[in-house]
């Protein structure tokens, strides 16, 4: 699941086709764009999810200022994180009724992958959510969300200021590194957890004849963040 930063650097769009919430501002944008609605529709979405990027920074600032530590900031912004990182969902249907051109497959994967550790890992794991690595990949993500659906705003009004283009391709050098170290260590502390509990594992014998490690399989996921071209951190 982890992408070489060079890849991302250089397509700047999770392997050169990966979640793309407003579209590219490059030669293939410029060729056939969205229609004049679609184009609405994607400025709307993307001023609403930076805006709420945003709230979730305010709100781990406004969190950290009141308590004066950095320990548990995650319950501050929970509600909103999981709100609209699940929001990032549309951005399939984007790709899939034609009005971004990226593509699906990767899409999906960069989108659910996110998803899966909000929801199948941090939510479902309580015991993670105080750890100071959740915070690391959160923090990683809103800085990362905040210069990429302002990035596909501009792009889309055809106005691109230098300093989000800058951001968007340069801060992953360190972005990267810290989502991904904040995802991997998030997972690994979920597992004597998960193992202990049984979490979402289905033991034989049953009817249906069929058994699912959920252990296992977050130590594959982890095994999967070996550097590869299509992985969905930080720019993608």
């Amino acid at each position: 699941m982890a992408a070489a930063a060079a890849t991302a650097a250089t397509k700047g769009n999770g392997g050169g086709g990966g979640r793309a919430g407003a579209g590219e501002a490059g030669g293939a944008r410029k060729k056939k764009g969205p229609g004049p609605l679609a184009t609405a529709y994607l400025v709307i979405y993307n001023v609403v999810m930076t805006a709420g990027w945003l709230v979730i920074a305010v709100g781990l600032v406004r969190a950290y200022l009141a308590k004066g530590s950095y320990h548990s900031l995650y319950y501050s912004i929970e509600k909103p994180l999981k709100f609209f990182q699940t929001g990032a969902l549309l951005e399939i249907l984007h790709c899939a009724v034609g009005i971004v051109p990226s593509s699906v497959v990767l899409t999906s994967f960069q989108v659910m992958s996110r998803v899966f550790l909000i929801w199948a890992v941090t939510h479902s794991v309580k015991e993670v959510q105080s750890e100071d690595s959740v915070l690391l990949f959160v923090i990683a993500w809103t800085i990362t969300e905040i210069i990429r659906y302002s990035f596909y705003t501009f792009s889309l009004l055809n106005h691109l200021p230098y300093l989000i283009k800058w951001a968007r391709y340069t801060l992953f050098i360190v972005l990267y590194p810290m989502g991904v170290s904040g995802e991997l260590l998030t997972i690994y502390a979920a597992l004597p957890f998960v193992r202990q509990a049984g979490l979402y594992s289905i033991s034989l014998p049953n009817k249906y004849n069929f058994s699912f490690d959920y252990y296992a399989f977050l130590i594959l996921i982890m095994i999967s963040y070996i550097p590869s071209p299509h992985h969905p951190f930080p720019f993608s």
